[in-house]
């Protein structure tokens, strides 16, 4: 089930994919594959998991993301989340951050292979959920085809069987996070070429993608997709993918059933004493190619944050949308 639904997934985004984000999400898609903030193992470990952890059921089916390097730490910290209920653990070899890279985790790992098939082992080991990896194709002076094969040799040979690469080489020197996202040429050709080399394993390409019509065109050549911040900027793009590439019937979400389904939610989350712009800042480009799209921006952005605001917010956002609610 999980493999059916990494034919189209939303890629861990620090700060963004959060657990008010991913509800938000499932409004729009009910298939797609969702993915947690990359969180360490050593805060599952030692620190407030319980918040660290949480989502709604709703947000099935769902990756929980480990950023790490010790095998022992990884799986225990795999353990617990097969234990709160994820779907899959995925691990983070694809962070470029020099904070990341300075606690030995993250792209940097792409230099010891072993290690990774060592943990990714271990991980299997203990859990029954999939463990997958998220990973580059290369860092810094590395042969960019030599690496990646290699890389997602020597982990098939561990056992791991489903892997998302991000179609750029890392570099930890010199490029900074976001210019890692831009700068390093895109090479979907080498993963298109990874999934002929092994044809068994299930390879989702990430990177670059910007639209529905991108991800038919990719997986005509991959098993996956997983799209980042053009389904964060845009979220309403992936109304039409269950339809498209889930055969999934149900009838296509308006953007104002999209609203309706969050008030309830907004409701209960406000209740628990949830700011109400932890949630609407997700929400902010739902509008986007509408009719007052700008006012719904506006609006939820200068009152989210004003003392008391709640779901009435929210519906008089909608209120200034076209004829979004447009009465008789």
């Amino acid at each position: 089930m999980v493999e059916l639904n990494a034919r189209i997934s939303v890629a861990p985004m620090m700060e963004w994919t959060d657990r008010y984000y991913r509800t938000f999400l499932r409004q729009i898609t009910r298939c797609s594959l969702l993915y947690t903030e990359m969180v360490t193992a050593k805060a599952v470990l030692h620190g407030d998991r319980r918040r660290l952890l949480a989502y709604d059921p709703v947000e099935h089916p769902l990756a929980l993301q480990l950023g790490g390097a010790d095998p022992d730490e990884l799986v225990e910290a795999s353990r617990i989340g097969a234990d709160f209920g994820f779907d899959e653990v995925n691990l983070n070899v694809g962070c470029p951050s020099s904070r990341v890279k300075a606690g030995r985790f993250g792209a940097c790992l792409m230099a010891e292979p072993k290690l990774v098939a060592q943990a990714v082992a271990a991980m299997a080991r203990a859990v029954k959920v999939p463990i997958t990896v998220k990973h580059r194709i290369a860092i810094d002076d590395q042969d960019e085809w030599t690496t990646l094969s290699s890389f997602v040799g020597t982990l098939a040979d561990a056992g791991c069987r489903r892997f998302s690469i991000h179609a750029r080489k890392a570099w930890l020197n010199g490029l900074s996070p976001k210019q890692n996202r831009m700068i390093p040429p895109l090479r979907h050709d080498l993963v298109y070429r990874l999934k002929r080399r092994f044809p068994s394993l299930h390879v989702s390409l990430n990177g670059g993608v910007t639209d529905l019509d991108e991800v038919t065109h990719h997986l005509a050549h991959v098993d996956g997709v997983m799209l980042g911040r053009a389904a964060y900027h845009d979220p309403y793009m992936l109304a039409e993918a269950d339809r498209r590439f889930f055969a999934d019937h149900h009838p296509v979400p308006t953007r104002h059933d999209i609203v309706d389904a969050m008030l309830p939610y907004i409701d209960r989350e406000r209740a628990k004493g949830t700011p109400l712009a932890a949630i609407t800042r997700h929400m902010l480009g739902l509008m986007n190619g509408q009719h007052g799209a700008r006012s719904w921006r506006r609006h939820l952005a200068e009152n989210a944050h004003k003392k008391g605001a709640g779901s009435d917010i929210v519906l008089a956002a909608a209120l200034r949308v076209g004829r979004l609610y447009e009465t008789a």
